[in-house]
């Protein structure tokens, strides 16, 4: 086994992944606000927030699929030693990491059913930035509006409307996630 696989993981697992948790669900809650997460050290091809993401939330029940420059023999390694999570494709993955263009086409991915919404896929898309700019969000967790950098906005108002079915997101930038649950209302801002 590959020496970076070994290395990476939370100091202290208990707190650490109680700390990345907390960051995890607050962005969920507030959807848009970026936030700081911490904990993981993964390999070159991975953020530390989509590692502590990942770290966080995966385990041996459930399976990823890691997309474009995510998908390496270093992340394989690592994932596997420290979560136990199965690789999948992705029609089969509860979570799908990498970048947004190796990340479609979005219908790839399980939105859910009608009796069961839940069992859909969350993507961690990595960014090269975050910013309070851009397409204009509303919703639940939201107090009026607020603005995030997505990659397009077509592909998440299409997404919002199979609402209670569709995809989650969790944009991750350096060491900061924001997210963007499919309850959330998205508008070009050059249309409102």
């Amino acid at each position: 086994m590959q020496a970076t696989a070994l290395s990476g993981g939370f100091d202290n697992p208990a707190i650490g992944s109680a700390h990345a948790f907390r960051s995890v669900m607050e962005a969920m809650a507030r959807p848009g606000r970026i936030h700081d997460i911490q904990g993981a050290v993964p390999p070159a091809d991975l953020s530390v927030a989509a590692g502590t993401v990942l770290l966080t939330l995966c385990d041996t029940d459930t399976p990823v699929y890691l997309a474009g420059k995510a998908d390496t023999d270093d992340v394989r390694a690592w994932l596997a030693f420290h979560t136990g999570a199965p690789l999948a494709g992705p029609s089969h993955a509860m979570f799908a990491v990498g970048d947004w263009d190796a990340l479609m086409p979005l219908g790839s991915y399980p939105v859910g059913t009608p009796d069961y919404p839940d069992r859909s896929t969350t993507l961690i898309v990595e960014c090269a930035t975050l910013e309070h700019s851009g397409a204009v969000l509303t919703g639940p967790g939201i107090k009026t509006k607020t603005a995030l950098s997505l990659p397009e906005i077509v592909g998440f108002q299409d997404n919002h409307a199979l609402f209670p079915q569709g995809l989650d997101f969790i944009f991750t930038s350096g060491d900061q996630l924001a997210a963007l649950p499919r309850s959330t209302k998205i508008a070009d801002p050059e249309t409102l």
